[in-house]
């Protein structure tokens, strides 16, 4: 049987593979309101790190590091100097760093030396134009003469000064006399059959990489200019946007027909498409395509010319020119539940399909427009083939940076081709022009723009005398080029890299050993006045340590925030269950919010009613707005004065509008008095994500309460109040609200979670199975859930009421305390925000903080993750005492309680993966926004409420916006772990996820002794080596807000006393 009789029978195997290969290569970032931070390059990530970023560089041509000039200009800052540079030199044992190329009066000059020089400087070739100008502009010659001819002297080179323009005169017998080396080469070839041998050459290297690296489209807009895409992406989009919308929509395409293609043929064969577009053939072509989409994409290919061996390729490549929306179609496939019941049907072979339809429509309009051909390969091959001069003058025109005097005409003859009519003395004439023109900056002509001008360069920057330049061998000026070829973009991109984080993790090294024995509750040997719980995110570093700062008696811990309780949750007033752990977990329990009042209470009766009512209103209003014409635009005038008032409120005064409007629907709703429904009898046994089971048993309960205070190591020294604390962030016309909430929550609210752990581990009947496995709760201990919003910086409390009357108090002064860290926070906050007053007071800057939330125009509600930079997995006391300026990842362990390293064990498996998912997301989106980030919030266009695009026809923006990365500084997760390196080295070795992820440097990994001062540094393909860095003094401050006061930028550790032990404690230890 025949291939093509295998895919008619099987037509969604054929492309399998393919599909799986896409997985790996295109965004897998979910729809906006699902957004949680992941690896960018999540399909890459069994690589090493810097083979990934080549190998996508390689199939996307997105560049993966910041641009070498970003890293010159942190090198000037000093935020990288010569010592790190040369430490990840000398590291790289490929690059023989320390091995001697030649001497000189002022020294030896290493191979070191050279890479050093090739960072720091941009000694690249130059072309003839440039050298002119640095001739009479820069006089190089008069200052650097000698320099000059003893490097082309070195080289064995003649160099000719010509000014480009010179070119437009060029008669053949000089320009016979100028490429004679190259023609001699070549004894039986004239300089016309070298010219033509060189188009065909070029011909087919291009048309041969259609299916590789090139589509049909790239191929026709390399030889004409125009992009077919331009076309294609209106029609493409609003069939695309409507198919996968999510509820902004008034109409959807899913009506016509159960798939994509099909409901798309269906409109397109009756709308006006084919008048508008000039497309006469229109539905005709439609009408000769196979029902199938995998059979479309095979007939597709086949009339497009595209070599069966490359269907793949073609198809990969295609998907590529549009990576958001194609990454998002294979999401939706790849989650065939998602979007309830109502959702279309997506299959990514359907996208395929219509792409490539849409794609032969346009190419062979333009194709049949221009030269009266059909958009083919071997078509198009076949016509420049015959004309090759034309296809030289186009491939000139549209691919090469042209002087103006050679682009002019090229592009007058261009403009004025007619189908069936070939002037071939006009495109051979310029032709000759534009080849000898590219033929000055190659071979032997060349060759003083390319090796004589890095060679002169590098002499510079090395200070080496032409007398010294002379004496090189050729064996030492091929070491010395061989130096420069290395430093391309991948290898020099990942040096900065590794200089740029060196240079940090001194400083985060220095401030842990530094600290070593100041920090508190190392032994919990007293009774803390009261403990806090928070999440393990870098933002709340920040208002622990105020907190410390105002009282040191308070103990603060960290974890990852769904507090080991995997769970979906109902709110009193939700119609739907919202899951509430991190994305890889399938929650399989249910939890509830109920009233805390009798069913028939006319309270809730009241609360049921107007919570209904408001709905229904809403949702009647946005329905008759979006679907009816007529009393649509009744509704909006009638509406316009309270609009009007509105967007003044919002725009005027956000923050006492915003509370207006908060506490108008407190007036609207009447809230009731809530209690949780989170208790179950027995376990079901055929629970499931389709079916929970509601509520935890006792047992299960017991499991997860002891489960989680292990983890932290909380468990003895239990303080009177132990808070709960869950997170959030509020913020309004956000898109990527989700971005900036609980991870560990999948882009919600961690707060219900917080509030149902409390309330297990106040169970008298969970305590007893606690203390029959060892871990006794004391009786005064009670736990109190709570959530610190982390854009407002409000702390919302649950179940106060239920809170005994000997507890009332101290969780008073308690609250007290969390508002007057909350404004200090605030405070801290404002220095980064450029719209902030520069000095506030701390009730400025809360009101600053607060405005922020509720602000509709507010481009950076928050910072979000932007400054994450390391973690500590480790008690408290190795960073209390420090100002990290909000850049750790807090992540509480105690290794004296875990001997086996089973619990560092878990912590690493889950906090990794998460803390690189959102660091990695980070990096990605900075150092290359256009490519991996959504670019800025400013142009931004929300799309089906599941992505977002800039302007109305764009490809989907994945990652982060600018406004999210502006102050960010991409760099590699640093994790230390307080803990014995050998142990980390067993856990290491049974884990390959580990290894993948810290093996393969997407993390980074430092191990701090827990008994000493000593930390070891993780070398992959090493292990752990020991860290002798240079030590100093740290900055020693009272409190915080006397280190970062008149600082706006990102500051180094300092040494804070107010929540550290006393000095004679600290020498005792």
């Amino acid at each position: 049987m025949s291939h093509a009789g295998q895919v008619h029978q099987q037509p969604s195997q054929r492309f399998a593979h393919l599909l799986e290969h896409l997985a790996h290569i295109l965004p897998g970032q979910a729809p906006l309101r699902d957004f949680v931070h992941h690896n960018t390059l999540h399909g890459f990530q069994h690589l090493p790190f810097p083979q990934a970023l080549k190998q996508m560089h390689e199939i996307t041509g997105a560049y993966g590091y910041w641009p070498v000039a970003r890293f010159r200009e942190q090198f000037q800052r000093g935020r990288i100097d010569a010592a790190d540079l040369d430490a990840v030199l000398q590291a790289d044992a490929g690059l023989d760093a320390s091995a001697v190329i030649f001497t000189h009066a002022e020294g030896a000059v290493t191979r070191g030396d050279v890479y050093r020089a090739a960072l720091i400087h941009p000694i690249k070739a130059i072309s003839p134009s440039q050298f002119v100008w640095q001739v009479e502009e820069n006089r190089v010659l008069e200052r650097f003469g000698e320099l000059w001819a003893g490097c082309l002297e070195a080289l064995s080179l003649q160099h000719y000064l010509l000014h480009s323009e010179e070119l437009m005169t060029f008669s053949p017998e000089r320009a016979v006399r100028l490429f004679a080396a190259e023609l001699a080469q070549t004894a039986e070839t004239s300089m016309e059959e070298r010219l033509v041998q060189d188009a065909q050459r070029l011909l087919l290297d291009w048309v041969g990489q259609v299916g590789t690296h090139y589509t049909v489209r790239s191929l026709l807009l390399a030889v004409t200019g125009e992009d077919i895409m331009h076309s294609v992406r209106p029609l493409l989009l609003r069939q695309m946007g409507a198919w996968l919308d999510q509820g902004l929509a008034a109409w959807t395409n899913a009506e016509r027909a159960p798939r994509l293609f099909a409901a798309w043929r269906e409109a397109s064969l009756n709308d006006l498409t084919p008048l508008l577009e000039d497309l006469p053939d229109w539905r005709e072509h439609l009408a000769s395509l196979p029902d199938e989409p995998a059979a479309v994409i095979v007939a597709e290919l086949q009339r497009l010319g595209i070599p069966e061996a490359h269907w793949d390729g073609y198809l990969e490549c295609l998907a590529l020119e549009m990576p958001g929306w194609s990454g998002m179609f294979l999401w939706r496939e790849q989650h065939p539940g998602y979007g309830g019941e109502r959702a279309a049907a997506v299959d990514m072979l359907d996208y395929l399909a219509l792409r490539l339809v849409l794609e032969h429509l346009f190419a062979r309009r333009l194709c049949r427009r221009i030269w009266w051909m059909e958009a083919n390969v071997d078509v198009i091959r076949g016509r420049f083939r015959r004309h090759w001069a034309e296809f030289l003058v186009r491939y000139y025109t549209f691919q090469q940076p042209l002087p103006e005097y050679l682009l002019t005409p090229a592009q007058q003859l261009i403009r004025h081709t007619r189908p069936r009519v070939y002037e071939d003395q006009q495109w051979e004439q310029l032709a000759h022009q534009m080849w000898t023109w590219a033929q000055v900056g190659n071979g032997s002509v060349g060759a003083a723009y390319h090796h004589g001008w890095r060679l002169f360069r590098l002499m510079q920057h090395l200070k080496v005398d032409a007398a010294t330049v002379r004496t090189l061998s050729h064996e030492q000026l091929a070491s010395i080029f061989a130096c420069l070829d290395a430093m391309d973009e991948e290898r020099a991109g990942f040096l900065w890299l590794q200089a740029y984080e060196r240079h940090y993790r001194e400083q985060i090294f220095n401030a842990v050993v530094n600290n070593h024995g100041r920090g508190m509750w190392r032994n919990r040997e007293q009774r803390p006045q009261a403990q806090l719980v928070f999440c393990m995110d870098e933002r709340e570093e920040g208002i622990r340590r105020h907190l410390e700062e105002l009282n040191p008696q308070i103990e603060t811990l960290g974890a990852a925030a769904f507090f080991n309780l995997p769970m979906n949750w109902q709110g009193l007033d939700d119609k739907d269950v919202t899951k509430l752990c991190p994305v890889p977990v399938t929650p399989v329990h249910l939890v509830r919010e109920i009233p805390d009042i009798a069913d028939d209470d006319l309270e809730l009766r009241q609360h049921q009613l107007r919570v209904s009512w408001r709905k229904r209103l809403f949702a009647h209003l946005q329905h008759v707005t979006r679907h009816h014409l007529l009393l649509g635009t009744l509704s909006q005038m009638l509406l316009a004065p309270a609009s009007l008032g509105i967007m003044l409120g919002k725009s005027y005064l956000p923050l006492g509008f915003g509370q207006w409007v908060k506490g108008l629907r407190r007036k609207v709703d009447k809230p009731i008095p809530t209690t949780l429904e989170y208790i179950a009898l027995q376990s079901n046994t055929e629970r499931s994500s389709a079916q929970n089971q509601m509520g935890f048993t006792d047992a299960e309960q017991a499991d997860k309460v002891g489960g989680f205070l292990r983890m932290i190591g909380l468990t003895d020294g239990f303080a009177p109040l132990v808070v709960i604390m869950g997170h959030g962030s509020t913020s309004q016309n956000n898109p990527h609200a989700a971005a900036y909430e609980c991870g560990a929550c999948s882009g919600r609210h961690s707060g219900p979670n917080a509030r149902v752990f409390a309330a297990m581990a106040n169970r008298g009947e969970v305590r007893e199975l606690l203390a029959a496995q060892g871990l006794v709760i004391p009786a005064d201990t009670w736990f109190v859930g709570a959530e610190h919003d982390t854009c407002d910086e409000h702390i919302p409390w649950f179940d106060t009421h239920k809170i005994p009357a000997a507890w009332q108090q101290p969780l008073q002064q308690l609250q007290a305390l969390l508002e007057e860290a909350s404004r200090h926070s605030a405070h801290e906050r404002c220095r980064k925000l450029a719209s902030a007053p520069r000095k506030p007071s701390l009730q400025q800057a809360a009101a600053h903080i607060a405005s922020r939330a509720v602000d509709y125009s507010q481009a950076r509600p928050e910072l979000g993750h932007a400054t994450n930079a390391w973690a500590l997995i480790g008690r408290r006391a190795v960073t209390r005492g420090s100002f990290l300026d909000r850049r750790c990842f807090l992540i509480s362990y105690d290794c004296t309680r875990d001997p086996d390293g089973k619990i560092l064990e878990n912590i690493l498996l889950s906090a990794g993966p998460v803390g690189a998912g959102i660091n990695l997301e980070y990096y990605f989106s900075t150092v290359n926004n256009e490519r991996y980030g959504a670019g800025t919030k400013v142009t931004h266009n929300l799309t089906g409420l599941f992505g977002v695009m800039e302007g109305v026809f764009s490809d989907l923006r994945t990652g982060l916006p600018q406004q999210m990365i502006e102050i960010h500084e991409p760099m590699r997760l640093l994790v230390v772990v307080e803990a014995k390196a050998a142990l980390v080295g067993e856990i290491y070795a049974r884990q390959p996820p580990l290894q993948e992820l810290i093996g393969g440097g997407w993390l980074l990994l430092a191990v701090k002794d827990p008994d000493s001062a000593a930390i070891d540094w993780f070398v992959p393909g090493t292990g752990f080596v020991r860290w002798e860095g240079e030590l100093h003094e740290l900055p020693l401050v009272d409190r915080s807000a006397q280190w970062y006061l008149g600082d706006y930028g990102h500051l180094s550790p300092a040494l804070v006393t107010a929540n550290a032990v006393t000095l004679e404690a600290h020498h005792a230890q």
